[in-house]
């Protein structure tokens, strides 16, 4: 049976997780722009573009469906299966966790979340990925 210290060790793990999508989805949203304008050619690779895109679209359709995120009700139940209240401990948990959670109402947060997700639409129109067949054609003399 899984002591209470790697029941917390885990629901940390699944934090930082949670906080490394939250950076590729804003940080991939930048990238793209910034790669743009400096011509960075990876910041238009299919796949990218698309685990981007993915990634946003998970958080505005749970948005819109009120549903919690997954790796939240599974950090929560971690935490508590640790005998630990929620969001108070470690030093990992309590950064990462200020910089996730905040208090606001439940419209704010669907608004964001559309806007960025209508922001990474808007890149994917003004700024489209490239197949790897078109990006080795670019690429040639």
């Amino acid at each position: 049976m899984p002591t209470p210290l790697a029941y917390r060790f885990l629901a940390d793990a699944v934090l930082a997780l949670h906080v490394a999508i939250v950076a590729f989805v804003v940080g991939g949203l930048v990238a793209v722009l910034v790669g743009n304008w400096r011509g960075w050619g990876w910041v238009n690779r299919f796949r990218f573009r698309l685990a981007h895109l993915a990634a946003i679209a998970v958080v505005v359709a749970e948005s819109w469906a009120g549903a919690v995120c997954p790796l939240t009700t599974l950090e929560l139940w971690l935490r508590l299966r640790a005998g630990g209240r929620t969001y108070d401990g470690s030093f990992i948990e309590h950064w990462l966790q200020r910089l996730l959670y905040y208090d606001a109402p439940q419209w704010v947060f669907i608004a964001a979340y559309t806007a960025f997700g209508l922001a990474v639409l808007a890149a994917w129109w003004l700024f489209p990925p490239h197949r790897a067949g078109k990006l080795r054609q670019e690429a040639a003399p």
